[in-house]
């Protein structure tokens, strides 16, 4: 209160200094024009008479005076006339007689000067102006005639101005004071009340409160600080907690603060650097602004939160059109943008390199190499030449930005980068370098078809560790390099020994970002009915899939089971709705694009054979969906069926049961997605088995609350026990404990 009155009473004051000091200068100059206004009247009435008759005055007697005055004040608006003589004498109208006694002594001197001169006086409290002109006789001024012209106007229009501007200056300080009240209240208090809170929520620890509550605009910089120091300390709060829980117990969920505390002891000073060809970040224009994305990828969706973690530096390959617009002149930034823990380092890949690099060896070549989806995998020498010249790239930039370091640890992302290991090992012998593969690793005859096996597999043996999902994969791997090359595989260790160099293979089943806050969460689960509205369908149950439009997804397969199931069961009809999300991928290779193109094609075809108002079997969602898009249909669905035809783990799977904070809901998932392996509370089913697939899915429908929590609790349990800062910190200490 004490600093709105201050607030109020200084505006007041300022605003009428600026008033009088304005109107006082307008008042100054309006009173100077409009003296000189009239005596420049009364000079021009004199001259006037004179030139229209210089005898004028001397007819002028004092039988006549008043009529001559009245004719005067008639015609010119003058009060009063006189006429001042030799021998003192003075002739006037009646009501101008009392101005003899301030009039004669300037006539006087007129008359004796034979000068004209004006002069204002105050009369009886009345503003008056004489004007005295000398009369001529043959050169000789024998007379003067005096006018009086009434100035008392003058003072009422400066009365009047000061009036005016008064109201003025009171109006314009009363609104700009109930102007600047309520912006202090409401634009200033306000968010300071909304800071004090903050700080409140920050003492407290609640970073949710602060995030639900963001500031008036032009305070966000300091909203910002506040939260990331209400983070920073929430942080080292829960890594104190956890360092203490660590000491008393053995064994605990992983999180990443016990993350941290892990590697802090591990790794000690040495430079964590993760290599991938997907950026986690990628910005790109909309308009006249640049946004920031994060790219739909199960690899960021696992690695990003060990870097969060534990800090050190990601190199990647750009992909958004505005990339360059937010890189230092190292190429790197800070990430993420809200809360910066780590570095991006971008690379440039020219469109031949990404055709041939990308889109040819890796996606045409090695990514069907190793799936088995009966696609035919195309090798061709070109495209072979520019993935050699995009992992040396990759292992430069890798080497410069390690130039420094002894022993960084060097932690390189799937199949874009089989040559890597080697080339970085060759020149820093020192590091530790470990590749992980995210994709299955097929029997020794399938992948004996690809004409740069050798290379390949010498590249992979130049790292410490080699990383797979399954303990399958690792030993189709071990026997891949026992058929091919010259080496020594030992079997009881899983390591291979070639040329001096020891490497070893291990299975890391990956997994998610899933602790017992997550366990915890009582969110609400959608209503069907809303979430269904904007697609236009009316339905009583839902099922969901999420994958890339990928030929080793299964989706067809997926589709022809339900209509299977549908076919099977009618009572479903219009009560029953799968919902396909499924992310255009690497639409520029034909096998993606008629992949594409013949789910959709399903989709329809099935769509016609069931539709019915407000209602169709199938939704197929074709776009890229964030995180937060797709949360509503795990969270409703009924079931979520994964029906890959061979995948290294498959995360859907995984995602989609930690969401299922009810504890209810099935997973169908595919024997041949990685998944399969330790999600024990799922369905499995042969995705090429269309029958068992139609009934995995009356089953998942139609199966009892008790059997639903029972196995939902099983698979929750499973991957709260290996999320992915348990993955993190298996990986991670493997590759530290490596001599």
């Amino acid at each position: 209160m004490k600093i709105n009155l201050a607030l109020i009473l200084s505006i007041i004051l300022a605003s009428g200094l600026v008033s009088f000091g304005f109107t006082y200068y307008q008042i100054s100059s309006d009173r100077t024009n409009l003296n000189n206004e009239l005596e420049f009247k009364v000079k021009q009435v004199v001259q006037e008479i004179i030139k229209r008759d210089s005898n004028y005055f001397d007819s002028v007697s004092e039988n006549n005076i008043n009529r001559f005055a009245k004719q005067l004040s008639v015609n010119y608006g003058l009060k009063g006339f006189a006429i001042f003589g030799n021998e003192n004498r003075y002739i006037g109208n009646p009501e101008i007689v009392k101005y003899r006694a301030h009039s004669v002594d300037y006539a006087t001197q007129a008359l004796a000067a034979d000068t004209a001169f004006g002069y204002f006086t105050n009369i009886d409290g009345k503003e008056i102006y004489q004007y005295i002109q000398p009369i001529n006789h043959q050169h000789i001024a024998s007379n003067v005639a005096i006018l009086y012209a009434d100035a008392e106007y003058i003072d009422n229009i400066i009365g009047d101005i000061w009036f005016r501007n008064f109201l003025r200056w009171f109006f314009q300080a009363f609104f700009v004071s109930i102007i600047t009240v309520l912006i202090i209240r409401y634009g200033i208090f306000g968010p300071i009340n909304k800071i004090v809170n903050w700080v409140k929520s920050a003492r407290m620890g609640d970073v949710e409160e602060l995030e639900q509550n963001p500031p008036a605009k032009f305070l966000a910089p300091l909203h910002k600080e506040i939260t990331q120091i209400a983070r920073a300390m929430n942080e080292a709060k829960a890594s104190a907690e956890e360092e203490a829980k660590l000491r008393s117990k053995s064994e605990a969920i992983w999180t990443p603060e016990r993350l941290k505390i892990e590697m802090r002891n591990l790794i000690k000073n040495k430079m964590l650097v993760v290599v991938s060809n997907r950026e986690p970040y990628m910005h790109f224009r909309s308009g006249k602004e640049i946004k920031c994305l994060v790219p739909a990828s199960g690899m960021i969706t696992a690695m990003e939160p060990i870097l969060k973690a534990c800090g050190g530096l990601w190199i990647a390959a750009s992909s958004g059109d505005a990339d360059k617009e937010t890189v230092d002149e190292n190429n790197r930034l800070r990430v993420p943008p809200e809360e910066p823990k780590y570095t991006l380092k971008r690379l440039w890949l020219t469109k031949e390199e990404e055709d041939h690099y990308y889109y040819g060896f890796s996606n045409e070549g090695i990514w069907p190499l190793c799936h088995i989806a009966h696609t035919r995998p195309i090798f061709r020498i070109e495209d072979w030449g520019y993935y050699q010249k995009v992992n040396e790239d990759f292992a430069n930039a890798a080497l410069e930005e390690t130039l420094d370091e002894e022993e960084p640890l060097i932690l390189i992302q799937d199949y874009h980068f089989a040559l890597l290991p080697e080339l970085i090992k060759r020149k820093k012998p020192k590091a530790r370098v470990a590749i992980f593969w995210h994709i299955p690793w097929p029997n020794p005859e399938s992948f004996g078809i690809c004409p740069w096996q050798k290379e390949i597999l010498i590249g992979l043996l130049g790292a410490d560790l080699i990383g797979f999902h399954t303990q399958y994969h690792c030993n189709h791997f071990l026997e891949t390099v026992n058929n091919s090359l010259e080496s020594r595989v030992l079997w009881e260790n899983f390591t291979v020994k070639m040329g001096g160099h020891t490497t070893l293979i291990k299975p890391f089943p990956i997994s998610i970002d899933f602790t017992m806050k997550d366990l915890n969460n009582e969110e609400v689960k959608p209503d069907i009915e809303f979430l269904m509205k904007e697609h236009g369908i009316k339905t009583k149950f839902i099922g969901i899939g999420v994958d890339r439009l990928d030929y080793t997804k299964g989706i067809i397969e997926k589709f022809l089971a339900v209509e299977l199931f549908l076919e099977r069961n009618p009572d479903y009809l219009s009560k029953f709705t799968f919902v396909q999300i499924g992310a255009p991928s690497r639409m520029s290779i034909k096998s993606y694009a008629d992949t594409a193109l013949a789910i959709e094609k399903e989709a329809d075809r099935i769509n016609n054979r069931f539709k019915s108002k407000n209602w169709k079997p199938i939704l197929l969602l074709k776009k890229h969906h964030s995180h937060d898009e797709i949360q509503p249909y795990y969270k409703t669905a009924r079931f979520c069926m994964v029906t890959s035809l061979h995948d290294g783990m498959n995360l859907v799977a995984k995602e989609f049961v930690s969401q299922r904070n009810n504890e209810d809901g099935v997973l169908i998932l595919s024997r041949f997605a990685g998944a399969s392996q330790k999600m024990q509370g799922a369905i499995v089913i042969n995705p090429y088995d269309t029958d068992k697939s139609a009934n995995a899915i009356l089953q998942a429908l139609e199966m009892k609350l008790d059997e639903q929590n029972s196995r939902m609790q099983s698979m929750r349990k499973e991957i709260l026990s290996n999320n992915i800062y348990a993955w993190a910190a298996d990986l991670l200490r493997t590759m530290a404990s490596i001599r």
